[in-house]
């Protein structure tokens, strides 16, 4: 009798990627989940008798073995010490009909599957093909478990998003396409890995370690910056973006991914925090990993673990760039949804992983896991990067006015409840905001925060004894101030418009008091970098017993226009004096309204049907805009995406844009824009479009 021979293998692709959760890649290639078997079709050239072996082997990575559990050899029906094992279904003719399963805690990646024949005394050895094993959040037994299906489907299959944005007086958001279904971006997140420090290192043991959810996400949090590693974005927070892209004018992952991998991996220019977040969470839904973008404004960046962070002052009122710690208008990371083996069940859930290059942590600059409850209950001690998250979210804030003369500086005021507010992620199945603030820390000032604080410093400094009227209680050092100031916005806050506030300032005594005011404006970039003095203005003002009274402030826009980033962010400060009195410092942020973008279907969407969309845009300013580009995508309304040049406009002028797309999928799809000129640097918009079938 003749050997054994398969002359063919049919992967049963579309019905087992359905099966597996895998049928919107858009990639050809055999996709399937991990603990979850498989069926596939071998063709043989001739029916299977008792005298013939097959044994299969899986491999993935260089240099697989058994004992690292990156290669598998198993027989029919007879498992592997791995875990993966074949099952004969049916055997009809010279057709094998087989299921394959692998373990629940196979290391993710690139396969190869070879059949070994032995029949007759002979042996043989054939390649059967290739195939990509996922994370599998549809399977209990896998770590990245998740039960909830309306939960599953927005945080591992939806690819568009919101991400949110702005300042805590002003909640803005961004549209953002995730795409992680589009063409090359499955090939392109495991590419990422390949590229990690950690592969170049020791690629066997790198591996081996893809089977923890935790790993791999702490080696894509490295891996999404550039620093150390060449890896995906190069940040850049400094205001001027020459050489790159403004961080503002990107719509998703997809053309950044693309881009890295085009230009021969390269870290693509330029990137700031809610882009590295836009971006890996891209790779973490396409390898399986339910994951979520999330916004934490006044966001604590401390540099020196003490759960404080110092802000500096002059007497004239100008913001200092002193010290290394900040704090950011927002700050956007990610949260990843595991089981922690190794903490323990109570950690297991959402866990922070932040690709925004901040800080090294063991000598790279990467972040997380940390995980959220664990962050709730301050358990900075536990791995990875607590004490810094726990940070961002409570640390107190110090004010100190800062004398050039003779380099001394004093504490002006202590707050204990600005940093950490709105912590927030889009909804969902819906476009609604969720503040998850309460996952984070126990209500502001509650028995519950104060001994989580207490906690915390415990463990940061666990000689120090903790005086209950630590500094977290006790004022400046001249007692209490007899005013009060804050800054109120009088008119339409506007790019293009006169900014008007008020500065409102309120006699707290029965006694008379005058009050000098050094006031000054920046615009700024939102983490606080400061990019350009605008304005300044000092004042006398005499204040009756009790008495309130508003001083006006405008500034204009030929003050501004030059300096005003994409961010549209201003940086307003008072230095309020009373003789013998410590100063009173007023700060307030103001962002500024960009004109409005429009998009609009003008017919109803149909997948595989050409659609109209229009965008209008009206110039508002008494100048021309010029330089007019609009950059649009959206997973399944159109392939890549699509720059339009568009005419310069006058002032005052209204633009009207048609352009075309061709929708590839059913659903409901989000467009999203970004309009961009001299005057203007990213406007951005989104529109939802429902295609049918």
């Amino acid at each position: 009798m003749s050997a054994l021979v398969v002359q063919n293998v049919n992967w049963q692709m579309p019905v087992n990627r359905r099966a597996h959760h895998t049928d919107k890649f858009s990639s050809q290639d055999f996709i399937v989940r991990r603990g979850q078997p498989w069926e596939m079709v071998i063709f043989c050239n001739r029916s299977l008798q008792s005298g013939d072996d097959l044994n299969f082997i899986v491999s993935t990575g260089p240099q697989p073995s058994e004992s690292a559990r990156t290669k598998a050899v198993f027989s029919i029906s007879g498992g592997s010490r791995s875990g993966w094992n074949a099952t004969l279904k049916a055997n009809e003719g010279n057709n094998l009909v087989i299921a394959i399963a692998s373990p629940a805690n196979a290391p993710i990646g690139w396969y190869t599957m070879n059949v070994e024949i032995s029949s007759n005394g002979r042996a043989s050895s054939q390649k059967l093909g290739t195939f990509i094993l996922l994370f599998n959040p549809w399977l209990q037994a896998d770590d990245v478990f998740m039960s909830n299906n309306a939960e599953r489907q927005e945080y591992v299959e939806e690819d568009s998003g919101i991400i949110y944005v702005g300042s805590t007086n002003r909640i803005g958001m961004v549209g953002w396409n995730f795409g992680q279904f589009e063409e090359d971006i499955l090939n392109i997140s495991l590419s990422i890995l390949d590229r990690s420090l950690n592969f170049r290192r020791d690629p066997v043991t790198d591996v081996a370690r893809r089977n923890d959810p935790k790993y791999v996400c702490r080696v894509l949090s490295a891996m999404i910056n550039s620093n150390d590693d060449s890896g995906v974005l190069s940040g850049n927070w400094s205001g001027n973006y020459a050489g790159g892209l403004d961080p503002r004018t990107w719509n998703g992952s997809v053309e950044i991914l693309k881009n890295w991998k085009k230009s021969g991996f390269r870290p693509v220019q330029f990137g700031q925090c809610w882009v590295f977040a836009g971006t890996l969470n891209t790779v973490l839904r396409c390898l399986g990993v339910p994951s979520r973008v999330i916004t934490n404004f006044n966001s604590a960046h401390d540099t020196d673990r003490n759960l404080s962070v110092d802000v500096y002052y002059d007497a004239m009122g100008n913001p200092l760039e002193k010290g290394s710690d900040s704090v950011w208008n927002f700050h956007v990371w990610n949260e990843g949804w595991f089981v922690r083996t190794d903490l323990g069940p109570s950690y297991g859930g959402w866990q922070v992983l932040d690709a925004t290059p901040q800080e090294r942590s063991q000598g790279v600059f990467q972040c997380g896991p940390a995980s959220v409850n664990g962050i709730r209950e301050g358990d900075i001690n536990l791995n990875f990067d607590m004490i810094f998250i726990f940070a961002e979210v409570n640390a107190d804030r110090i004010t100190w006015i800062y004398n050039s003369r003779n380099g001394s500086q004093k504490q002006n005021s202590l707050d204990t409840h600005s940093i950490g507010k709105y912590i927030s992620t889009k909804a969902v199945g819906s476009n609604s905001r969720l503040d998850v603030t309460d996952k984070y820390k126990y209500p502001e000032g509650s028995n519950e925060e104060r001994r989580v604080h207490q906690k915390a410093l415990g463990k940061l400094k666990p000689n120090a004894s903790i005086d209950p009227t630590s500094r977290r209680d006790v004022a400046g050092e001249e007692g209490a101030p007899s005013i009060s100031g804050k800054f109120k916005v009088t008119g339409v806050l506007a790019v293009g418009k006169e900014v008007s506030l008020a500065l409102i300032l309120k006699n707290l005594t029965t006694d008379r008091k005058t009050v000098t005011v050094n006031m000054t404006a920046w615009t700024i970039v939102y983490n606080g970098t400061l990019v350009h003095e605008v304005w300044k203005d000092s004042a006398t003002i005499s204040l009756d017993p009790e008495e309130e009274i508003q001083h006006p402030m405008k500034i204009a826009y030929s003050q501004y226009e030059r300096y005003l980033k994409a961010d549209n962010m201003i940086r307003i400060t008072a230095v309020c004096k009373v003789t013998d009195e410590a100063e009173v410092v007023v700060e307030r942020d103001v962002i500024l309204d960009n004109p409005t973008l429009t998009l609009e279907a003008l017919e109803q969407a149909q997948v595989r049907k050409p659609l109209n969309v229009q965008m209008l845009f009206s110039n508002p300013l008494d100048e021309p805009v010029k330089n007019c580009v609009l950059m649009v995508e959206g997973s399944g309304l159109l392939r890549g995406n699509l720059k339009i040049d568009v005419p310069a406009l006058r002032p005052k002028e209204k633009s009207r844009i048609r352009f075309e797309i061709l929708p590839t999928r059913s659903g409901v799809k989000q467009l999203v824009a970004d309009f961009s000129c001299d005057r203007f640097p990213a406007i951005k918009a989104m529109l939802s479009i429902e295609v049918a079938e």
